[in-house]
């Protein structure tokens, strides 16, 4: 909008403005009306709705001022504020630390070590683009270490190296995928899996052929036997004491299986998984004994670091990763009831609005969160304008991709939409942007009810409609200028200004 106001008179600039609000209002109107009473029919229950221009005015709304369960959608505001705190480049270590010395004829380290684990969600991850323990041990081996005594210790630059369900998520969600246990203590996610098939002869054991993390198979006990034909009757379970057991029967000819479960013990998957590491690289560790702290201070004898916070966030909402935004609003502003009280406030002073949103979480999952229409869309005009909200936009998934991957059709390109979606079994919210060479549209459609996956049809023939002729968004800076996600604006961002090469009277 600034763009085209440069040189007009006041009273000029004031009209081009209130004209184009106009515009713009009697277009969406146009297109929404019709749209909400489809949804509304297809979708009983309760909506919110507001869509602004690019400034935040609201073009049309449906109770904009309604506190909504907003799911997932809490991840767009969790990633700016961590970013705000913390900055797009900022990394999470993972450490083997250590007090003592080592022994340079027997390759032993004397005295004792530990590992200090700080919640990087990347850590040790199964597509492998993340830091490792392999990577941690590869370190200590070149250092010279070929030996070390007494058992794993775990520690935490910023409290207890643990992993707790939060008490705010309900209780139904344990054990299930989604909601891993969350704190310091992460390794893979706090998720395993692994893959059984049948033996090499009827009556023979089945047999692991893989697994993630790597090493996990020693605590995985196999008792399925192979059996002739094709069908499989195989049950798995959690065994006593820690990690799991596979019963039952597989067919000689039948396909591998695959099982996953989350880590109600990473301490134990992480001693396996450690155990392995220092195996690849030579290093024989005896698990007993507690060796003599050394008379120094403890020092850093191997470290890794997370990717950079920008990289981290995007795939938080690209996937929609539960454990990878709690542990950014702990890495942000650590544990307890502070951290969502901190992020409550970093909105408002960004909205401007002290009411608004209740938050207590950073990811979503919890039926206690409760924000309004209006409070997303003034976030997503005023974030951006913020130092540290430079291309925000591009750390929200694109239409085509990540949770917006079934919005892939019907648009010119991908990046006409940038959003965040939030699903629950009564929810479904989808909040973002939507460029169009006028100018681009902010989005918030909240829909509380019981017909989340209809609302979630209809939110997307929306975004079709009023995309289908809309433009990509454009990053406010290009890699090849060794420019990160994060910097300092020194203008309003490119895709915040109206072209002047469009008329604002066409639509």
């Amino acid at each position: 909008m600034a763009a085209l106001c440069v040189g007009l008179a006041p009273a000029a600039t004031a009209s081009l403005q209130a004209q184009t609000q106009q515009n713009d209002s009697e277009w969406v109107e146009s297109r929404l009306e019709n749209w909400f009473r489809g949804a509304t029919r297809s979708a009983p229950g309760t909506w919110g709705i507001a869509v602004a221009d690019q400034e935040g005015r609201l073009l049309w709304s449906v109770r904009p001022e309604e506190p909504l369960v907003p799911a997932s959608t809490v991840k767009l505001f969790t990633t700016g504020f961590a970013r705000s705190i913390l900055g797009g480049n900022a990394r999470r270590p993972t450490r083997v630390v250590g007090t003592g010395h080592l022994n340079s004829q027997t390759g032993e380290w004397v005295g004792s070590w530990a590992l200090e684990l700080n919640g990087d969600v990347t850590f040790e991850r199964a597509e492998g683009s993340g830091p490792t323990l392999l990577d941690l041990a590869q370190q200590l081996a070149n250092a010279g270490v070929r030996r070390l005594t007494g058992p794993l210790q775990v520690q935490s630059a910023d409290g207890p190296a643990d992993a707790v369900f939060p008490d705010v998520w309900s209780a139904r969600h344990r054990g299930r995928l989604f909601a891993p246990l969350i704190g310091p203590l992460t390794l893979h996610e706090n998720v395993v899996w692994f893959t059984v098939r049948p033996g090499v002869r009827v009556g023979s054991r089945a047999i692991v052929v893989d697994e993630s993390p790597q090493g996990l198979s020693s605590i995985v006990t196999v008792t399925a036997t192979t059996r002739r034909g094709t069908r499989s009757r195989l049950a798995f379970r959690p065994k006593a004491g820690g990690g799991w057991i596979v019963s039952g029967t597989i067919g000689q000819r039948a396909r591998a299986r695959r099982f996953s479960a989350t880590a109600a013990n990473p301490r134990l998957v992480l001693n396996a998984a450690w155990a392995y590491a220092l195996r690849q690289v030579g290093i024989t560790w005896t698990a007993t004994g507690f060796p003599p702290a050394g008379p120094n201070a403890p020092r850093v004898l191997a470290e890794v670091n997370s990717p950079v916070l920008d990289s981290v966030a995007s795939e938080v909402n690209r996937r929609s990763l539960n454990i990878g935004a709690e542990l950014l609003l702990q890495w942000a502003a650590g544990r307890g009831a502070q951290a969502p009280a901190a992020l409550m406030q970093h909105i408002r002073d960004i909205t401007g609005y002290q009411n608004g949103v209740h938050l207590v979480d950073g990811s979503g999952l919890s039926n206690e969160d409760r924000v309004t229409p209006s409070t997303f869309v003034a976030y997503l005009a005023k974030f951006p304008m913020t130092s540290a909200g430079r291309n925000f936009p591009q750390l929200l998934p694109a239409n085509g991709s990540g949770t917006l991957r079934r919005l892939s059709t019907g648009f010119p390109g991908s990046g006409v939409v940038r959003a965040k979606t939030g699903t629950l079994s009564d929810v479904s919210t989808v909040v973002g942007y939507l460029g169009r060479a006028d100018g681009v549209l902010l989005v918030s459609l909240m829909y509380n009810g019981p017909r989340p996956w209809a609302a979630r049809q209809a939110q997307w023939r929306l975004f079709r409609e009023l995309g289908a002729d809309g433009v990509v968004i454009p990053a406010d800076s290009t890699p090849d200028a060794g420019v990160q996600l994060g910097g300092e604006p020194t203008a309003p961002p490119v895709w915040w200004q109206r072209p002047e090469s469009k008329s604002d009277t066409t639509r």
